[in-house]
């Protein structure tokens, strides 16, 4: 009995995270699609100047344009970390579970799940800021990648360095093993409010992990798709394959090799 009431809330949890995933690619996709027509994105202002419709750049921001920038960046975190916190959802509904031979792990799992996009919505307010800065400081292109080759070598090379420090690794090795994270950080909870603790907890390890590679999106452009899928497989495969950390340390010579390959060319040019 056990065993088919853990595999009806394996599948439905399941399709909870597919679905939260394949919306939040949804709209990222379709906002992607929108900035590239020039046709619709751009529109003439009274005094005769072209600015952005879907991006706040070229102009003051207002708060609409902060909260729409904001709302891109949270929805795009929910799609790019998803699939890499999955596993860990799973196991933590599957032993909530066995753990209580009745009720249902759905409020507690949810909680889990939901502290932890709560972590990386704390850090697309920081990005959504960051970029403010950057379009205050006019180095960002109409697509959102810095239209500095000093600022884009500078960004690659932090990033590359980052992938070799310690705080990388230890934040790494809790996102590879999240059982003995969830052990040191006590125990699976039955609470919806100790669930939310420990999934923001897991959150801001995994935010200690990433924000490097996420603010490489600022090189490659935040709406540039095909950066975007890139950069969330390279998380997918440091996290879930058993050479992850070697992986964090590989990636991280080709950033910085190509951030002083960049770097030499603006000397150059």
């Amino acid at each position: 009995m056990l065993d088919t009431v853990l595999r009806r809330d394996r599948t439905i949890v399941i399709v909870a995270l597919a679905t939260l995933t394949g919306l939040a690619w949804a709209y990222t996709l379709w906002l992607a699609r929108h900035m590239s027509m020039p046709a619709v994105a751009m529109s003439r202002v009274p005094d005769g100047s072209v600015v952005s419709m879907l991006a706040p750049g070229f102009k003051s921001w207002t708060a609409i344009d902060f909260l729409y920038v904001f709302v891109m960046w949270a929805v795009m975190m929910v799609g790019m970390m998803t699939p890499a916190v999955s596993p860990t959802v799973l196991l933590y509904a599957r032993v909530g579970r066995e753990a209580r031979a009745q009720g249902t792990p759905f409020a507690a799992t949810g909680a889990f799940g939901g502290g932890y996009l709560l972590a990386w919505t704390f850090f697309s307010l920081i990005a959504t800021l960051s970029q403010w800065l950057l379009e205050r400081a006019a180095i960002l292109t109409p697509m959102m990648a810095t239209a500095s080759r000093e600022l884009g070598s500078l960004v690659l090379i932090a990033a590359g360095l980052f992938q070799w420090t310690p705080l990388k690794q230890a934040c790494l090795a809790y996102c590879q093993s999240p059982l003995i994270f969830i052990e040191r950080h006590g125990g699976f909870q039955p609470s919806v409010s100790g669930s939310l603790v420990i999934g923001f907890r897991h959150g801001l390890y995994c935010v200690g992990c990433c924000w490097a590679l996420m603010a490489l999106l600022f090189v490659g452009g935040v709406m540039n798709v095909l950066w975007i899928a890139l950069l969330t497989i390279l998380v997918l495969f440091e996290k879930m394959i058993p050479g992850g950390r070697v992986l964090a340390r590989v990636v991280g010579v080709g950033l910085i090799l190509w951030g002083v390959s960049l770097a030499l060319t603006s000397v150059a040019g």
